[in-house]
Formats: structure tokens, sequence, C-alpha cells
């Protein structure tokens, strides 16, 4: 039985559909890529997944159970983490107080009391490779030591389902490469990664398997290599088959790249003819699911 099962989920803004009858699983102990051009519906979907976002119709199942209706905070209970776009960091924190403050909440009121040291916290530095930023104010460490961080926090629940929003934005080719590692040293643990990626080069590298959205519609599900050779998938991402002629803009061309494996001529960039942004459909939420994430009803 897969760990996490989205069925038909659709959700419409007004007469805008930005999820469309989406349905995929994610197993346990697996990576999990979900890809698509920009206002595909993939920050959308994850909303609906860890309730932020309610479906208009469709069930979301996560070990067994329908939470479609639950709240963020039971779902964050029974294992889901997530992390967002925007980073959402405690600013005037360091990082070791960062990680602190989402393992107590996630304790409760036992743990805000205790004054025995938390050793997760120190494991969980050391497996996201923080240490050399523990005593840094949040605000002042680099954008991608912050996107390990927030992934600390999110690992502070101990979830059995991580939801990670474009992890990779803000690092460089090395730490890309040593977050790739981490990824795959998180499932081999046995807890699902479903990550939103525009690095193509990650996603082929690390994903078991891979779902493609296309104005908000799931329409392709394969291995990596059967993601680079699907024909609905260089059309979703090149606008055409394999003609190498016909110009698409540069970031999407950038992410076609990767996966067809060949050079795409590219133009100045600008939206994709067809593409809509949808009211919320890569929304970027105020109230993180940081908090919510690590316990406690508000």
């Amino acid at each position: 039985m897969a760990l996490l099962d989205v069925v038909g989920a659709t959700v419409k803004f007004g007469g805008i559909t930005a999820v469309n009858d989406a349905t995929f699983s994610v197993d346990g102990g697996s990576i999990t890529g979900l890809i698509g051009p920009n206002g595909a519906g993939k920050t959308t979907l994850f909303n609906v997944i860890t309730g932020l976002q309610p479906a208009t119709s469709g069930r979301v199942r996560f070990k067994g159970r329908d939470v479609t209706k639950a709240t963020v905070n039971s779902r964050a209970k029974m294992g889901m983490a997530r992390t967002f776009q925007r980073l959402e960091a405690f600013g005037s924190l360091t990082v070791r107080e960062n990680i602190q403050a989402a393992r107590d909440i996630y304790a409760g009121p036992r743990g805000w009391f205790s004054l025995a040291r938390d050793p997760k916290i120190d494991e969980l530095i050391e497996t996201v490779g923080l240490h050399r930023y523990v005593d840094q104010r949040a605000d002042s460490v680099p954008t991608g030591v912050a996107r390990l961080l927030e992934i600390a926090r999110a690992l502070a629940i101990q979830p059995d389902l991580l939801l990670l929003d474009e992890p990779s934005s803000g690092l460089d080719e090395a730490e890309t490469e040593s977050f790739g590692e981490l990824l795959v040293h998180l499932a081999s643990e046995g807890r699902a990664v479903l990550m939103v990626e525009h690095d193509m080069d990650l996603v082929m590298s690390v994903c078991h398997l891979i779902h493609v959205l296309e104005f908000g519609k799931v329409i392709a599900t394969g291995t990596p290599d059967e993601i680079r050779s699907n024909k609905k998938v260089q059309a979703a991402y090149l606008g055409f088959g394999d003609d190498d002629d016909m110009p698409v803009p540069d970031d999407i061309a950038a992410e076609a790249e990767a996966i067809v494996g060949h050079h795409v001529h590219h133009i100045d960039e600008r939206p994709r003819p067809g593409a809509l942004e949808f009211p919320g459909a890569e929304m970027q939420n105020e109230i993180t699911m940081q908090i919510p994430a690590v316990g406690g009803e508000r």
C-alpha cells in the first residue's frame, strides 16, 4: 500500500481549474518528483496534500486514512512535513535555536520545561550539514544554507513523508550534489520524499518515480528514463515534439534540455504561450506549515 494517495484532486478558482483530476501515489522509502512548467499547479497540489488548500473535489489518503478534510496540524501529527518556496526561518534566532523551536513544539508542554539537552538537534545538524552555521542567526546565512535549515526543521518532527517545494533553489553545483546525497540518505531510512523541483539534473539523478503536471493534470508518470523519452512531456515543456527549430523560452529550454538530453533553441525569456498563472497556483502562504507541522493545535 502506498504511503500517500492523491485521487482525482481538483482545485478551481472561479472559472479557472488549477488542478485537474490529479491522481498519483508516493511509496515509503522513495524519492518522487513532481515537475511541470510554471503555472502547472504543482504548489497548489502540495497545498491540497498538506491541507492548506481545500480541494474542490477528490481525496487525499495518508497511511491508509482519508485526510481530505483533516487540518494541517493533524496531518503533521500523522507524519507529514513540508517546506516552502519562500524561506520561512525565524530570522532573529540562530540555526540551532530554529531547530530547537521545532523540536520543542513537537514535544509539546513536556519538552518546553525540560532541561535535558535534546540529542536529536545535534543529529539533525550533522545529517543536514549545518554544523558550520549553528550559532549564526538564520537571517545572516546564505540562501542555500537557509534551505537546509528549513529541511532540518521539517525533519525535527520525524516525518514519514517530507514534501519539498523547490529545495535546491539557491544551492550551487557542489551543494546540489551534496543535497542529492542527503535525499538518498533520507529515503534509505524509509522516509518518503515528494519534491517539486526545476533542477532537472537533480530530479533525474535521484528520483525513483516522476509525475509530470501540465495545466493541473498529470500527463505522465514514470522513471527518469521513461520521462525523458515521453512525447507528452517534451510537448509540455517545449510546445512541440522533437523539432529543434522551434524557439522556446530560456527557463523552459533549460529544464527541457535536462529532460530530453539535446539542445533546445532558446528565445528571450517570456511567459510560455498558453500558460496561465492561476490565482493561488504557486501560492506562498504567509501562514507557514512550520509551526503547525511541529505539533499542537492552535
